[in-house]
This record gives C-alpha cells, sequence and structure tokens, in this order.
C-alpha cells in the first residue's frame, strides 16, 4: 500500500482500480469522492456491476483513507471527509446499489472516526443530493427529470459544485474540529 509522506486535499476519480489522483498540499486532510451507478432496483444488477460499484465506491475510498491514515496518525492530527450521497441514508427503487455503497462509505466513516478519534483525526462525510455534476448530467439535463426533482426539493434548485466545496472545506478545517463521525446533508432541504 503507498503511503503519502504529505497528505492533501485529493479530488478522486476512480474506474475500478484506477486512480487518478491530483493534489494541492495541504497537510492532514483527505477527502474522497468516488462514482458508479446501476438504474434499476438492487435485484437486477449483475455480480460484475455489483463488484464495480463496490470496488469503485467502496473500497477506493476504504484504500485512500488508509494510505493518508498513517501520516495523521504521526502527526496526532487530520481530517477524513468522505463525499458520499443521499442515497446513502434512504432507499431507492432507481439507484438502491449505489446507494448500498454509500451507505457502506458512512459506515466506513464512523468507523474510522472511532478508530482513529484517539490519534486526534476526525472523520466526517458530505452527503449531498442532486448536484450539476457530469455525473448527475442525465438527472438535469432532462427537464422533466429536473422539474420533477426542484419541484421536491425546497431550495427549488439543484446544487453546485461549490456548495458541496463550502461543506468539504469546513469538515477539513479547524472549525470542525469537534465534530466526528457526522453526516452532513447539503441537499436544498430533500431529506427534510
Amino acid at each position: 500500500m503507498p503511503h503519502f509522506q504529505y497528505p492533501a486535499i485529493f479530488p478522486i476519480k476512480s474506474s475500478s482500480r484506477t486512480w487518478s489522483i491530483g493534489a494541492r498540499p495541504i497537510t492532514g486532510k483527505s477527502i474522497s469522492a468516488a462514482s458508479n451507478v446501476h438504474h434499476g432496483p438492487s435485484a437486477t444488477i449483475a455480480d460484475e456491476a455489483f463488484a464495480k460499484i463496490i470496488d469503485t465506491n467502496l473500497k477506493s475510498t476504504h484504500w485512500l483513507c488508509h494510505m493518508v491514515l498513517p501520516g495523521m496518525v504521526a502527526r496526532r492530527d487530520g481530517a477524513i471527509v468522505i463525499i458520499s450521497s443521499i442515497a446513502g441514508i434512504r432507499g431507492s427503487a432507481a439507484i438502491g446499489t449505489y446507494g448500498i455503497s454509500k451507505a457502506a462509505e458512512i459506515a466506513l466513516m464512523r468507523n474510522i472516526a472511532v478508530e482513529y478519534g484517539p490519534h486526534n483525526i476526525r472523520a466526517n462525510a458530505i452527503a449531498p443530493g442532486l448536484i450539476k455534476t457530469d455525473f448527475a448530467k442525465a438527472l438535469w439535463e432532462n427537464p422533466a427529470t429536473l422539474n420533477e426533482r426542484l419541484s421536491s426539493t425546497p431550495l427549488r434548485r439543484i446544487g453546485e459544485p461549490v456548495d458541496i466545496a463550502g461543506a468539504a472545506v469546513f469538515l477539513a478545517s479547524k472549525a470542525s474540529s469537534f465534530m466526528t463521525g457526522q453526516v452532513l446533508v447539503v441537499d436544498g432541504g430533500v431529506t427534510v
């Protein structure tokens, strides 16, 4: 397992086990976001597709966290921020397997919070709703789907990446130094 001498904030793009990691050196922070989705009931997913979703969303997050944790332990300081999803905190007939993987990320984050809290390392997650990203493009480019989402969102808009960035900066900063094992929902009120 590789070890980073200077952990940083990492935008992660993962395709199965191939990682593209870009970093701006900011000591002691790690942010993970992975994605993959199967549309339809979880009973209809092929074993290979299920494994790919778990590999992409859970295994890659697990290994990234454990790549940066040794350096955080050595410094007795650090923050893990996992980008999960509201799909991980509620059921879905359309993207159930994706939700299962995102719920597992939340469990991973909580376990890291318990295991590494004594080393002054915090672990939290962000659960975004629909955000205007390439990953969700099929949802926000479809007028019917977008209008349906907007009508069920109290703020009557979808999120922008900057909405998630602010939450990530907060969770990675000392402003959240007494917060660990928590899920910060950023969804415009969808889950209210």
